[in-house]
């Protein structure tokens, strides 16, 4: 039976509603994974480094999908639960069509800035052919890309979070499925890798994109709107935090690979790339149930369902412990099995990443909780908070650390430089989870 937002949600019923977003997110990880496989293995270390270099610029145009979704999927989930259905759709549209716009004049911009960009990034002149490559490639499908990020979101707000799921695992397969054929079969190199994940992206924007135009029953459909810009405002400043996030990252990614490349050579920087493909796997399931459940937290602050915000806050935070206890566990005991998947072919490189990932997965005893707090206060139409612990977290804290640490620790110190900024994170948000309380009555 499909789940409306405005029910009681009990344990159960609040799983059931967010696993599509768990595991759409679970699985959009997994395809990252895949593509990092087939890179390394067929490929070579080479190649692997210079994806990890170009790749968080990359993402960054991607962020702004993100924003969009998440911050206007909180407001239209709050219009629809004040009762205005009309206003809604025409807030959904105006964004959708403000993405789009976007997207094509990213795209000119990344295809000529691809080069100096990389070079600024610190690709070698061995590096920088294939961080042109993929990234020109890649930039193709931005549209489309930044298109399967909003709909994540607006699809979850749609009450048919289903068939964002399906849609993602019908990319991922795709992608999965090119993968071998362009990189394994065809020795397509880089540019096969780029291509695949370019037409997996076609198909997660494209298709959600289509069921908005012709579905007569949906919740949320695109058509007629008109300008507001404080509705654009409101839904940029609502996903700030998310944008922040994804840039924050990106730059830190960047710092990262400055870091390790000069202190720890290329080895440094493929290590690291193996934690960000594997970590982003367990990351995923907090920031799926995060997905999930933020439209849930909106629709009801909007209707002024004061109790069921307490319900859903509780509950929440302790479905977090669980996943906390069991993730950190899990990659505690898997460090060294997926690390062979990706460097097994290189002893002094496997032992590194084995060594790193097992210190990073230290802080996912915390992050989850980071992570939802955030999306918490996005969902209940507070940017500016989400904000400020998504640009701690993710940029401050993490950036103070990984310059601060391999000072004081040497060179591996790097490695623990992730569970410091969580833990420094941890604090702000029950700072603001305190101070908000009564504000927005969730305690």
């Amino acid at each position: 039976m499909q789940i409306e937002l405005s029910e009681h949600f009990t344990y159960s019923k609040l799983l059931r509603f967010t696993f599509p977003s768990i595991i759409m997110m679970v699985l959009t990880s997994i395809y990252g994974v895949v593509d990092g496989f087939f890179i390394s293995n067929f490929i070579g270390a080479e190649p692997f480094a210079a994806v990890n270099i170009i790749m968080p610029f990359l993402m960054i145009f991607g962020a702004v999908g993100f924003m969009i979704g998440t911050g206007g999927s909180a407001l239209v989930a709050y219009t629809l639960g004040v009762g205005d259905r009309k206003k809604a759709n025409e807030i959904f549209s105006l964004l959708v069509y403000l993405l789009i716009s976007l997207g094509l004049l990213f795209t000119a911009l990344g295809e000529i800035f691809v080069g100096p960009i990389a070079h600024l990034l610190g690709a070698s002149a061995e590096l920088l052919p294939y961080c042109v490559t993929y990234g020109r490639i890649l930039m193709l499908a931005l549209v489309p890309f930044m298109l399967q990020n909003v709909f994540q979101s607006f699809l979850v707000t749609a009450e048919r979070p289903q068939l964002g799921l399906v849609t993602t695992l019908v990319s991922g397969v795709l992608n999965i499925v090119l993968d071998a054929l362009f990189i394994a079969v065809f020795r397509w190199g880089v540019a096969g890798a780029a291509s695949a994940t370019a037409l997996s992206q076609a198909i997660g924007g494209i298709v959600p994109l289509t069921f908005f135009i012709v579905s007569k029953n949906s919740k949320l459909r695109l058509g007629k709107t008109h300008m507001d810009l404080r509705a654009i405002a409101k839904a940029c400043t609502n996903g700030a935090s998310e944008f922040m996030t994804n840039v924050s990252m990106s730059i830190v990614n960047m710092l990262y690979n400055w870091q390790l490349m000069r202190m720890l050579g290329t080895n440094g920087v493929a290590a690291y790339g193996v934690i960000m493909y594997v970590n982003f796997i367990f990351l995923s399931i907090y920031i799926g149930y995060s997905m999930g459940s933020a439209p849930i937290v909106g629709y009801h602050y909007g209707a002024g369902n004061r109790d069921e915000l307490k319900n859903l806050f509780k509950k929440s935070l302790r479905i977090i412990l669980v996943m906390s206890v069991v993730l950190t566990i899990a990659a505690e005991l898997l460090a060294r099995t997926l690390s062979m998947i990706f460097v097994s072919y290189d002893t002094e490189l496997l032992e590194m990443t084995t060594y790193a990932f097992a210190v990073y997965s230290i802080s996912f005893l915390v992050s989850g909780y980071n992570i939802y707090a955030s999306s918490f206060f996005t969902a209940l139409n507070d940017g500016f908070t989400s904000a400020v612990i998504s640009f701690a977290r993710t940029l401050i804290f993490e950036v103070i650390c990984v310059l601060v640490l391999p000072i004081l620790f040497g060179a591996y110190g790097i490695w623990y430089a992730v569970i410091a900024a969580e833990i420094f994170a941890l604090v702000l948000s029950i700072f603001f989870l305190i101070r908000n309380r009564k504000k927005y009555g969730y305690i």
